[in-house]
């Protein structure tokens, strides 16, 4: 009896040990100033930033400088030379149909200014297909003006070419007949084709077409002394093909939203496209559905001949040579490697992310503050830049057609001699959400189906969602390429960024990753990914902080340039203030300028504008207890301004620690 009772007491005392316990914890939980992590949906953060005001200090400033080499570095696309404007009497007029996406628009229409300069040609408003197919856009614009600013386009080349929106009336019923000739150039095209090829056929006919869908209709490396050609492309590019206003507008709101939070954004394109994946063979890098979609776009590559290689390569070796884009979780890696903390808010780039949100997820656990632009506009501003258009079906999902009772017992019929076994079971019906999406033809057929109209829709509005992408890219205060000079040929987005970022500022942090580099850094420590050795993590801010200088520079001279212009417009569109050091002046194995070799700027652009060369050497000195070892910061406690306040919100109070399980 007495044993049960010191049970019944020591059972007693566990209890209230453990009531003691949990009152101890809970206390601790209320009263604790440790600031917890928040994983949640960004639309949900509405009351995170309400305490922010003013701009907050901003740890590891280095992060965030200019490059000091770059800063001599100035824009300048003007004429050098004596340069006439166009001849009143035109060899004739050029009208062309552009086909791809916002990348390849951009890129063939600088070509075609200048070919029309080439030519002394009139050239027609183009007109872009991926717009014009689209039934139902907004009635306000036409193909050209749906992305562009149609009148300033025309205004800023009145000195260099001849635009005019359509043909002449007398000249427009033969073009609907086809009389006219019409050339499908090659984006490796030459100016000698042109005048050799093109240009007798255009002064015989008053009118030629051009059928454009390469990116390009002239090859990007001129000869030297066609370099009033290449600062004409710069023009374009950079002055000339302007949004329209309504898309400027909300693409500098957005950077004012990101610029309003106090601190510095970085902008990065994963660059995870289903043609650029399929071209390279990078299939294996995916998993279930998307593996199936790649192979068969390089299936349809091969037999266009496109792609000249087998269907079915090893991935993995293409991703060691740097053929593979960089996939998120890998970027978001370097990024902490730099010293990056886990509240740098990362604006996501891109209209179209191949592989969807589940190759974020890593990406998004690094960075908590990762925003796009449904974060930062509402949906009625992301319709209203849209314009109205005529409605599409709400549910274009049409289940199988029920079969009648006659129809079931004529099958029964037919189904064969008696006795017979008893029907199968019915098939599995075909649910709403396995239909939806742009993949869901592949669980039926071995044939991709035509485009629907929500696809071509679709196509048009990725147009005005890159180019709000790409005013926020540009403005950024750094950016990361996912995936550039991936050597099909074919301009991309973070090409293009790169290149009007070089152009307007060239000492703006632009990182130029060595994908084969990053590559062997990875295999490195494959097993330690998230906890690399010191050694590790020096060697790859050594390698990502040279790609912001020279040695970047001279990179992206020898393999983007060869394929777009506007990708590396230097030297021919810049010129160095006379104060600055001069860099040593570096040639390809063609004779042609890689770095250096710009002229110096006019005194008129001199002025302001000079360089202390004593900091010039200061980009390198970053000293080891600012960048620690995925970079751990401080965080400054914010202050309140509500003016600036938008109606999203970031993940601020986080712990600097990466967690191993991310």
């Amino acid at each position: 009896m007495a044993f049960k009772s010191k049970i019944k007491w020591v059972a007693l005392f566990v209890l209230v040990l453990s009531f003691a316990s949990l009152l101890r914890h809970l206390s601790i939980a209320k009263y604790s100033t440790v600031d917890l992590v928040q994983y949640s949906a960004l639309t949900a953060f509405h009351n995170d930033f309400d305490t922010l005001s003013g701009r907050q200090n901003i740890p590891n400033k280095k992060l965030w400088e200019p490059v000091k080499p770059l800063q001599s570095l100035q824009p300048y696309a003007n004429p050098r030379s004596n340069y006439p404007v166009p001849n009143e009497q035109s060899s004739g007029f050029i009208y062309a149909k552009i086909f791809g996406g916002f990348s390849k628009i951009r890129s063939t229409i600088c070509d075609l200014v200048t070919i029309s300069r080439l030519l002394n040609a009139t050239l027609v408003i183009p007109d872009i297909q991926e717009s014009t197919r689209s039934k139902g856009i907004s009635h306000r614009f036409k193909s050209f003006t749906y992305l562009y600013d149609e009148e300033q386009f025309i205004a800023s080349l009145k000195n260099d070419i001849i635009i005019v929106k359509s043909l002449p009336d007398n000249l427009k019923a033969a073009r609907k007949r086809n009389e006219y000739p019409s050339f499908r150039p090659k984006n490796s095209a030459s100016p000698k084709f042109y005048i050799k090829e093109v240009l007798p056929k255009l002064k015989k006919a008053k009118v030629i077409g051009l059928v454009i869908a390469d990116g390009g209709c002239l090859q990007s490396i001129l000869p030297p002394g066609m370099a009033e050609l290449q600062r004409l492309r710069c023009r374009v590019a950079f002055h000339a093909l302007q949004f329209r206003p309504e898309i400027q507008i909300l693409g500098h709101r957005m950077v004012e939203r990101l610029r309003a939070w106090g601190q510095p954004f970085l902008a990065f394109h994963p660059g995870l496209l289903r043609e650029t994946l399929a071209y390279h063979g990078c299939a294996e890098l995916f998993q279930d559905v998307h593996t199936e979609l790649i192979q068969y776009r390089r299936a349809q590559m091969i037999k266009r001949g496109i792609v000249h290689e087998e269907l079915s390569i090893d991935s993995h070796l293409r991703r060691e040579n740097g053929s593979c884009p960089l996939m998120p979780e890998e970027v978001g890696i370097l990024l902490r490697a730099m010293g990056y903390p886990p509240k740098t808010i990362v604006y996501l780039a891109g209209s179209e992310t191949f592989g969807g949100q589940r190759v974020l997820v890593p990406l998004r656990a690094m960075f908590p503050n990762l925003v796009d632009r449904t974060s930062l506009c509402s949906n009625k501003e992301l319709l209203d830049i849209l314009g109205p258009e005529t409605p599409l079906p709400l549910n274009p999902f049409q289940p199988p057609p029920a079969k009648s009772e006659a129809q079931l017992k004529e099958e029964w019929k037919k189904a064969g001699p008696r006795p017979r076994p008893l029907p199968p079971p019915p098939g599995r019906p075909i649910y709403q959400h396995e239909k939806e999406g742009w993949y869901g033809w592949i669980t039926e057929t071995a044939t991709e189906p035509d485009l629907s109209a929500v696809d071509l829709r679709m196509q048009a509005h990725r147009l005005i969602w890159d180019a709000l992408d790409y005013i926020v890219s540009v403005e950024a205060d750094t950016f990361f390429p996912g995936f550039n000079n991936d050597g099909s040929g074919w301009p991309d987005f973070s090409s293009l960024v790169m290149g009007h970022r070089l152009y307007e500022t060239a000492s703006s942090r632009t990182y130029r990753p060595d994908r084969k580099v990053v590559a062997e850094l990875f295999n490195m420590t494959r097993d330690n990914v998230y906890h690399p050795k010191h050694n590790w993590t020096l060697s790859v801010q050594e390698h990502l902080k040279k790609s912001l200088g020279e040695e970047g520079l001279i990179r992206q001279s020898l393999s983007s340039k060869p394929g777009v212009f506007i990708s590396h417009p230097l030297p021919e569109c810049s010129c160095r203030i006379s104060s600055a050091e001069v860099p040593v002046h570096v040639k390809g194995n063609d004779g042609r300028s890689v770095h250096g070799g710009e002229e110096e700027c006019p005194k008129w652009m001199q002025h302001g504008q000079e360089v202390p060369l004593e900091s010039a050497g200061e980009e390198d000195k970053v000293e080891d207890n600012e960048l620690s070892e995925y970079g751990s910061t401080l965080v400054e406690q914010p202050e309140s301004n509500d003016s600036d306040r938008t109606n999203t919100s970031l993940v601020f109070d986080q712990d600097d620690e990466m967690d191993p399980n991310d």
